[in-house]
């Protein structure tokens, strides 16, 4: 890890989050980040408090003369995301994330950064060990498992928490307040097929498709990237006389997917690869402006010795083409706005089983069961098994919130200029919060960060500096 992050301004949030960073916290094994956390209060001398699912509560209170002031409630997730390139040697189960300076830019040597949600935790951990910051009394939430359904903010414990104003640094804009996001539901699906022996005489070839760009599959859902799902998909589809051996494509439910790769049986080689170049071309020129690193490459593979049985083969290519992916409604309301979509994040054929896994997400309630019921809609026509799961609420937006006229005050008086106050099509745990502490007053805010949930994750050293100004001065005058 550079020592060129330590050495940022502001340097205690900045080494706080090196810290973060040196331990391993993927979702749904945050143990060691959460001893990490405990550990943190209580060389503080402050109360710690665990839940039974294991979020932490940090009290500290509010700085000489703020004794009157409002408890304010700071949060933010434990977990991140845990993406990198196919070509990158790295083991986030016992590695810290390799992190260096780009310019205005901090990095990751290909993997996710962390930033989402490191950076706001690790304001937070500044806030609580300061000794010279003008603060209300604080009560910092870090929940755990936000990635991956949000399963520490839905157990969250009752009676735990006394603030009623709830600051949440899990923005991505520096100019932006959140004032409201989707909710979601994942759609999992699975399938058996029949196997059979790869045809005589065949030969074996594996298909990439890597090079995407990926993305936060809420904030990025509406830019146009490309699937590599959908797009392998195509290019099986289109390949004459191409049995499916085995299938891989993406990971984590909440990432568009970047890669995926096939191993197939080929009986007619030069048939084949005519249609293989035909459509690749197709689908180059059609994603040339959106995904300039896009490659699709075919190389010699062992013969596999089983394939999908070709009925079969073609019910499943139907459905995973029917299946909807992106976005589905614009709203109506709130311009520019994705009210619902779906991804199609992941997918698997091995051993004569499918599976996707998918995240579907609306700020409507209504909408969100309808694009997972459009989304299973194919997959039930072949016979499959479909179960939702992870399923959180949205936030509903408050414009009248007294909170968030004072902090657009403090914003235009810092920056002349007025703040933007938006919603979002991201999934935050303010809604899923707000069911077990009714009444909260909520705002979302965070520094600049990119390409959140994909290896292309970076945050912007200005930004942050930007950011960690206004956080200071909100805490102030709150």
């Amino acid at each position: 890890m550079s020592d060129q992050i330590r050495q940022l301004e502001p340097k205690a949030p900045w080494n706080y989050f090196a810290d973060l960073n040196a331990v391993p916290r993927p979702s749904k094994h945050e143990e060691r980040v959460a001893r990490f956390m405990v550990d943190f209060g209580k060389s503080l001398g402050l109360e710690v408090v665990t839940d039974a699912i294991g979020n932490v509560i940090i009290k500290k209170p509010a700085s000489p003369g703020r004794e009157k002031s409002p408890t304010v409630i700071l949060q933010g997730h434990l977990d991140m995301v845990h993406q990198k390139n196919k070509e990158t040697e790295f083991n986030f189960d016992t590695q810290g994330i390799d992190m260096y300076l780009d310019g205005d830019w901090v990095k990751a040597r290909g993997t996710t950064l962390g930033a989402d949600n490191g950076l706001g935790v690790a304001s937070i951990m500044t806030v609580l060990a300061s000794k010279d910051l003008s603060h209300p009394a604080i009560e910092a939430l870090f929940t755990l498992d936000e990635e991956t359904g949000m399963s520490g903010a839905k157990a969250l414990g009752r009676k735990l928490l006394k603030g009623k104003i709830l600051l949440n640094l899990d923005t991505e804009e520096d100019h932006v307040f959140t004032i409201g996001c989707a909710g979601g539901i994942d759609t999992l699906v699975e399938w058996a097929y029949r196997e059979i022996d790869a045809p005589a005489g065949a030969e074996g070839r594996k298909i990439v498709i890597n090079g995407l760009k990926g993305g936060h599959s809420g904030v990025d859902i509406h830019l146009g990237r490309g699937n590599a799902n959908k797009l392998m998909n195509r290019v099986l589809m289109a390949c004459k006389g191409a049995a499916i051996s085995t299938l891989e494509g993406g990971s984590v439910r909440n990432a568009i997917p970047r890669e995926s790769v096939a191993t197939v049986a080929v009986k007619s080689p030069k048939v084949f690869d005519r249609s293989f170049q035909a459509i690749v071309k197709v689908i180059m020129d059609e994603y040339r402006g959106v995904e300039p690193g896009l490659q699709i490459t075919i190389s010699e593979a062992p013969i596999p010795a089983k394939v999908m049985r070709r009925s079969d083969q073609t019910k499943l290519l139907s459905a995973i083409r029917a299946a909807h992916n992106g976005v589905f409604r614009m709203s109506p309301d709130v311009a520019g706005l994705v009210e619902t979509s779906s991804n199609l994040a992941r997918v698997e054929v091995r051993d004569g089983r499918f599976f996707s896994g998918t995240l579907q997400r609306s700020s409507v309630e209504s909408g969100k069961a309808d694009v997972a019921a459009t989304f299973r809609a194919p997959f039930d026509l072949i016979g499959a098994k479909i179960e939702n799961d992870n399923i959180y609420p949205g936030w509903k937006p408050n414009p009248k919130s007294a909170v968030l006229k004072k902090m657009e005050g403090i914003y235009e008086g810092m920056f002349g200029h007025k703040v933007v106050v938006e919603a979002c099509h991201a999934g935050l745990e303010c809604g899923i919060i707000s069911e077990a502490y009714p009444g909260l007053d909520m705002i979302s805010f965070g520094p600049e960060i990119r390409n959140a949930h994909s290896p292309d994750e970076c945050a912007s050293v200005s930004s942050f500096r930007k950011f960690w100004g206004f956080f200071v001065e909100v805490l102030k005058q709150i």
